[in-house]
């Protein structure tokens, strides 16, 4: 029988009629390859090998880095796992859902007479079948490397349980940001945050909480995720197809970019837009505001990012506030300044502006000393404020654990901003992929030119935590700082490099 009987004869049944255009659509020719396959697996082997299994071996062999045998700390620690996983996952559908499909194939579908649940519904639930398993076994990795969950028998169902209700209520969040509101998130997220502090108000009072707790954060998130499923998936029926069409052309768009090595042109189609406040960027006598007037203008006209990056930064200063009093903590350390330059990046659209008009010299002039000047005016002092405040706010609630070294702790915090803005002046500077980086590096464990690749592509986080480490290892405070200042100036050295800046 051909395509086309095969779809004529299939009309009477709307899942027969999607699953042959999804046979058709499959048999197109440019489906991966059993090299690409293989090649892909070997990735997988390599990560198990040199990175998984000397993680867990260490994990097992070392103490936990977060002890959680205090009864209610588990109740705690996992009602704010769970929660911080159902934000996430909304945000997540806000931008790239589980109903995003190939544009060819959506608009297809759209052209029938079929429901949208009939060709939506089957490719929803098989992505949350796989988006809950992948967080099931990312939880059990997480919670296995990085408490002491797993040590007793006893609270390893428990744990494991906690980790398959978090799965399945983000795995449904997922789906839920996509197909519902702004207000309905926005009433989920609220919903979810009140539930978790009732779950944990309630779990420190259950008797022997590090395992009643731990059932009772179980059994929440897995009646949670029931529920909204089925709210969700009735929700299919009234999805946008409109706005979801742009979803799914811009999401394959995304996908090319990052096929083709330029990850962070992919990040920019899911920039917000710059609205009002135009005007405010001049003077009444029609001149240009001063530099850092004009970057906390460019801040207000996209408050979401602005949110984000304020939220980013009070928190990693006060992770770094933690992490470098009293004896440095490497893990809060590498956090509080993971957290600094995710938020350093999000501060305002500066960094872009400064990046095209270093590339492109001959239209903007070629004296780019005052156009750093400019440009990063508005970020470093965002930045250092965010971060500063974050810090002085933690330091404030616990102040006894900084009396010790004072100074030391504020240097250090100051380094650690120095190293984080020249990571991201390296990150925001890149243009396209260097053609040297797709060349075979053989080595006797095979070539290894796409690890290159994705150290190229997340250089920035890169050099932020192997900067932190190196400042960790430093003898002391004022070498640290050197080590941050000379690390800084190598970033921006390389940045100005690759905008041809200079040679």
């Amino acid at each position: 029988m051909t395509g086309q009987a095969a779809v004529t004869a299939a009309e009477a049944d709307a899942g027969d009629r999607v699953r042959a255009v999804w046979h058709r659509y499959s048999r197109r020719g440019d489906r991966a390859s059993a090299g690409s396959r293989a090649y892909t697996a070997y990735l997988v082997v390599l990560f198990g090998a040199f990175f998984l299994a000397p993680a867990l071996h260490a994990a097992g062999t070392t103490p936990a880095l977060l002890s959680l045998s205090s009864p209610g700390a588990a109740t705690s620690v996992s009602c704010a796992f769970t929660v911080t996983l159902c934000w996430s996952a909304q945000l997540a559908g806000r931008f790239w859902g589980p109903l995003v499909l190939q544009p060819f194939v959506l608009h297809v579908f759209t052209s029938t007479d079929l429901p949208p649940t009939a060709y939506l519904g089957g490719a929803a639930r098989r992505r949350l079948r796989y988006a809950g398993i992948a967080l099931l076994l990312a939880s059990c990795a997480a919670a296995y490397l990085t408490t002491d969950l797993f040590d007793d028998l006893g609270t390893v169902p428990p744990a494991v349980a906690v980790a398959a209700g978090a799965g399945a209520l983000g795995a449904v969040a997922w789906l839920w940001g996509q197909v519902r509101t702004p207000r309905d998130n926005l009433v989920l997220a609220s919903a979810a945050g009140a539930t978790a502090l009732l779950v944990t108000l309630t779990g420190h009072r259950i008797p022997d909480a590090g395992t009643g707790g731990l059932w009772l954060v179980a059994v929440a998130a897995a009646t949670t995720a029931v529920i909204l499923a089925r709210v969700a998936f009735r929700s299919l029926r009234t999805v946008d197809l409109a706005r979801l069409a742009r979803e799914s052309s811009r999401a394959s768009q995304a996908q090319t970019y990052v096929l083709t090595g330029t990850l962070h042109h992919a990040l920019d189609l899911y920039r917000p837009e710059p609205r009002g406040f135009t005007s405010a960027l001049f003077r009444p006598d029609g001149r240009l505001r001063g530099h850092l007037a004009q970057g906390a203008v460019r801040a207000v006209r996209t408050p979401g990012r602005t949110s984000a990056a304020a939220l980013l930064l009070l928190t990693g200063g006060a992770l770094l506030a933690a992490g470098t009093a009293g004896g440095p903590a490497l893990p809060l350390w590498a956090a509080g300044a993971c957290c600094v330059y995710l938020g350093s990046g999000r501060v305002g659209e500066t960094w872009r502006g400064l990046r095209d008009e270093l590339t492109l010299p001959p239209l903007f002039g070629g004296r780019w000393r005052g156009t750093l000047a400019r440009g990063l005016a508005w970020p470093a002092a965002a930045v250092t404020a965010g971060t500063l405040l974050g810090g002085g706010a933690a330091a404030a609630t616990r102040w006894p654990q900084y009396d010790a070294h004072p100074a030391d702790t504020a240097l250090l915090a100051a380094a650690t901003i120095v190293l984080v803005l020249g990571a991201r002046f390296l990150r925001e500077m890149k243009s396209n992929l260097p053609l040297s980086l797709l060349l075979p590096v053989m080595t006797p464990f095979g070539d290894l030119s796409g690890l290159l690749v994705v150290a190229w592509q997340f250089d920035g986080l890169v050099t932020v935590v192997l900067g932190t480490a190196l400042l960790h290892a430093a003898p002391s405070a004022p070498v640290a700082a050197a080590l941050a200042a000379a690390t800084a100036t190598c970033c921006a050295w390389t940045g100005l490099r690759r905008t041809r800046s200079v040679w």
